[in-house]
């Protein structure tokens, strides 16, 4: 059954997260808001705020007013419940996804498209192998080759330390840190 013959329309409605107008999906996609909080296991009152302050909106709604989600709308509100969990409040999720559509804009939805981390306060964004804090911007890169040259490095210069105190043992002089 396609949402022409049930006579539904899709909403107009965008909201943060970019719930997005639809046009002959098949019912059997969408989901009803009573469905919605069964499978991600929220409270009717969460879903309906969560609508009403635009963090997470349902992609259609009925003649008759009644939200429908896509599937792509249960993967946005169980990535806003899981950082929510994790302690990260609302507006810091509407903060970081704001940020990041400016930063990634054919990122339509990023509760849906991105991988989201919460690390403390900071969520950060992984895409296309980066790390990014969401709201700044600002990579989140940890080079593994570069810590290891760091460290190689580092091996170096106490081996010649050590050698520089060893010589300087044998000879009778001392070696102070800081001097070989």
């Amino acid at each position: 059954m396609t949402w022409a013959e049930v006579g539904t329309y899709a909403s107009t409605r965008s909201g943060i997260d970019g719930g997005s107008a639809l046009s002959r999906r098949p019912t059997s996609d969408l989901y009803a808001s009573r469905e919605v909080v069964q499978i991600l296991g929220i409270s009717r009152r969460q879903l309906q705020y969560w609508s009403q302050t635009d963090l997470v909106v349902p992609s259609a709604k009925t003649p008759g007013g009644h939200s429908r989600y896509t599937f792509g709308d249960l993967v946005a509100l169980k990535a806003a419940k899981r950082l929510i969990d994790a302690g990260v409040s609302v507006q810091r999720i509407r903060a970081s996804i704001r940020a990041l559509r400016k930063l990634l804009p054919t990122v339509r939805r990023p509760l849906a498209e991105l991988i989201l981390v919460a690390t403390g306060d900071v969520v950060l964004a992984f895409r296309n192998g980066t790390a990014f804090d969401a709201v700044s911007g600002q990579e989140w890169v940890f080079e593994v080759a570069h810590f290891q040259r760091e460290v190689d490095t580092w091996k170096r210069s106490v081996e010649t330390l050590r050698v520089a105190r060893r010589s300087g043992a044998a000879s009778g002089g001392t070696v102070r840190e800081g001097t070989a």
